[in-house]
């Protein structure tokens, strides 16, 4: 395995790992935001830019939840 696909590796799986524990914390919510930055910087780098356009879709989407949950919890 290359570097490349080692940090892809990493991102997604990170991904996967905050996504599993978002009910937890919010905190988990902005690692996944983390990571699906991460796992578009990769799709760009390989050159699969539907790929990184996509996680950097999901990357606000995630910003923003976390962004919502985090005006919810000073309540």
């Amino acid at each position: 395995m290359n570097p490349l696909t080692l940090f892809g590796l990493f991102a997604v799986f990170a991904g996967l790992v905050c996504y599993a524990l978002e009910a937890r914390s919010n905190w988990w919510t902005l690692g996944f935001a983390a990571a699906c930055g991460l796992a578009s910087v990769y799709g760009f780098l390989q050159g699969a830019w539907p790929f990184g356009l996509v996680e950097v879709a999901w990357a606000l989407v995630a910003m923003r939840r976390w962004w919502m949950q985090r005006g919810l919890e000073k309540v």
